[in-house]
């Protein structure tokens, strides 16, 4: 049996006010380092011995791994940051608040750009300083696997390969292993793992600073799966997910 535990970052400054962050690297508000905290506390409760961690490049979730580390007194463990946990890359949406957008464009369309699964938004152009070619942060990884857009389906083609790689033959080694990344990398993953189709992943809304539990089978098939802490407020972040890109 395996046992993996998945948290999206607590809210980000730019998750409060509404906007498309993609691979911009905003940090937590303070709703959402209180979130994290809140998710080491729930997981010390649990007694979970977590061996290895692995999280993304960006800081709202090495940031929340770090809160909960320490919560749980276990900022020792060994972390492995991979760019391919990265958020989905919004391209040219990044920065715009989500609800002027549906205003803009209609909320289907919003609505496809945030959760469907094969159509991009608008590309950044190569000169934008946004594109992350141009960042530091990315300087030794090869041009060509950097997005300046990206679809569901693109993520799912750099997270569940590096879940293959990296993630899984730690699961193998018997060891618990604890996943802090975003909202898409994140239902990318858990996309392959429940089997999920296309159209099931559109209404998969994750909250923020909730860790989620699974234990799986050598085949990897589930055998439990578990969100930790009040199941209604948990529901509750779920709904104001899934309304973000509405119209108001």
């Amino acid at each position: 049996m395996y046992k993996l535990i998945l948290v999206r970052h607590g809210e980000s400054v730019w998750n409060k006010e509404n906007l498309f962050t993609g691979w911009t690297d905003v940090d937590l508000s303070e709703t959402g380092k209180a979130e994290a905290k809140a998710a080491g506390e729930g997981l010390k409760t649990l007694n979970l011995n977590i061996d290895v961690c692995f999280t993304s490049y960006l800081k709202r979730a090495i940031h929340t791994l770090n809160i909960i580390l320490d919560e749980m007194d276990r900022a020792y463990l060994p972390v492995y940051k991979a760019w391919q946990l990265n958020e989905r890359h919004y391209g040219a949406l990044q920065g715009l608040n989500k609800a002027e957008t549906a205003a803009k464009y209609g909320e289907d369309q919003v609505k496809l750009w945030r959760r469907s699964y094969d159509v991009k938004p608008p590309a950044l152009e190569e000169e934008d300083k946004r594109n992350p070619a141009k960042q530091d942060a990315y300087k030794n990884v090869a041009k060509e696997n950097l997005p300046l857009t990206e679809s569901l389906e693109t993520t799912v083609e750099r997270v569940v390969p590096y879940f293959h790689e990296a993630i899984l033959p730690e699961l193998q080694k018997g060891k618990t292993v604890l996943v802090a990344a975003h909202g898409n990398s994140l239902r990318a993953l858990i996309m392959y793992l429940e089997h999920m189709s296309k159209e099931e992943v559109i209404g998969l809304n994750l909250p923020t600073g909730v860790p989620l539990i699974y234990d799986l089978n050598e085949d990897l098939s589930i055998a439990n799966k578990q969100y930790v802490g009040d199941q209604e407020a948990i529901k509750a972040k779920m709904n104001a997910v899934a309304n973000q890109g509405k119209a108001k």
